[in-house]
Parts: C-alpha cells; sequence; structure tokens
C-alpha cells in the first residue's frame, strides 16, 4: 500500500514468506530490481541498523524517565562505571564517549546545573579540570542503567541463553574486524 504509515509496511502482507522479517523483505524486492546484485551485507548490517532502531525508543524512553537525554546517561554512566573516584578528565570523557569537545562541554553544563556532577581543578595541574560524578549522579546513574538492563533484557526473549552467547560472539567478532580494519585505515593516513 503506497499510503500506509511505516507500522503498516512492516504487516505481513500477500506474498510475505512465514519467518520472513523486514530485510528479508527488501532483499527480496532488491532481488527483483537488481538481480546481479549481492545483497548479503544488508541480512547482518542491515538487521544490526533495524535492531538499533526498533529499541533505540524505548531506551531512550527509559533514560528519559530520570529526566535524562541519552547524551547525558552517556557522561553519567562513562563516570559511573570508571570506578571510584568517578572522576575523569574532559579529554578522557570525550574520547570515551566518541564526540567533540563542544558537544561534552554542552552536556557538563546540564549535568552540573542539575547537580549530577561537578568540575574541579586538577590538583597535579590548576590549569586542567577534572569532572567529578556527584553522589546524586552516582545514584541517578545506577538506577537508570539497572533499569535500562532489565528493558534491554525484555528484547532478548526471544533468544535462549546459549543463542545470546553465540550472537553475542559473532557481534563481537565482526566488530572488532571492523575496528581494526578502520585503525589499519587512520594509520596508513597519518604514516
Amino acid at each position: 500500500m503506497m499510503n500506509g504509515t511505516e507500522g503498516d509496511r512492516d504487516r505481513p502482507r500477500d506474498g510475505d514468506r512465514p519467518g520472513e522479517d523486514h530485510v528479508d523483505r527488501l532483499r527480496r524486492q532488491w532481488a527483483l530490481e537488481l538481480p546481479d546484485l549481492d545483497t548479503e551485507p544488508m541480512a547482518i548490517l542491515g538487521r544490526a541498523f533495524r535492531l538499533s532502531n526498533l529499541v533505540r525508543p524505548s531506551i531512550e524512553a527509559t533514560i528519559a524517565d530520570f529526566g535524562l537525554d541519552r547524551g547525558e546517561f552517556d557522561v553519567i554512566a562513562t563516570l559511573r562505571r570508571s570506578g571510584p573516584p568517578y572522576l575523569m578528565t574532559p579529554t578522557e570523557m570525550y574520547s570515551a564517549l566518541m564526540i567533540s569537545s563542544g558537544g561534552l562541554t554542552h552536556r557538563l553544563d546540564r549535568l552540573e546545573k542539575a547537580g549530577l556532577i561537578r568540575r574541579e581543578k586538577s590538583p597535579r595541574d590548576g590549569r586542567s579540570v577534572l569532572v567529578a560524578l556527584s553522589e546524586a549522579g552516582a545514584a541517578l546513574a545506577e538506577k537508570a542503567f539497572r533499569t535500562d538492563m532489565a528493558s534491554e533484557s525484555s528484547f532478548l526473549q526471544a533468544l535462549d541463553g546459549k543463542e545470546r552467547e553465540a550472537l553475542a560472539a559473532l557481534l563481537r567478532k565482526l566488530i572488532a574486524g571492523i575496528e581494526n580494519e578502520q585503525a589499519r585505515g587512520e594509520d596508513e593516513q597519518a604514516g
């Protein structure tokens, strides 16, 4: 149907096959349009993208229930998982978060105003600043993360324990290969 909503496009229609998912339908359509093109990457990367899009709204809603947006949660979670004393330099933070220093500064301003972090002068270098997680920030990060993990766990119910382990291992291998390839490319550009 041309005028259907996004949800309508994902409902089974005439010609759909039992057990077929959104990506199968896309690959089948492309096979008709471009039969010479191998769409195998869609079977994996397309599903990863689709999976991310399906779970993102739930994750963001869970985090919003704690008065945070995803970027703010990422900052306090990064500090919390760094372990005591829950303190990092801004450079360590934006490297861990893979964002620009300007993007981090904006998040830190909001979190400091909310009392979830504080900025301190470095005892080693008075010109440097450290970002410290407040007690309230640590408690909120832990509570939000626990709630998020419980919510995300519900998405995995279709897989048994061995399937989860196998999928995690395969994804780890795929991501490590991509990261290694990108690092080689960066090294070649720098060298």
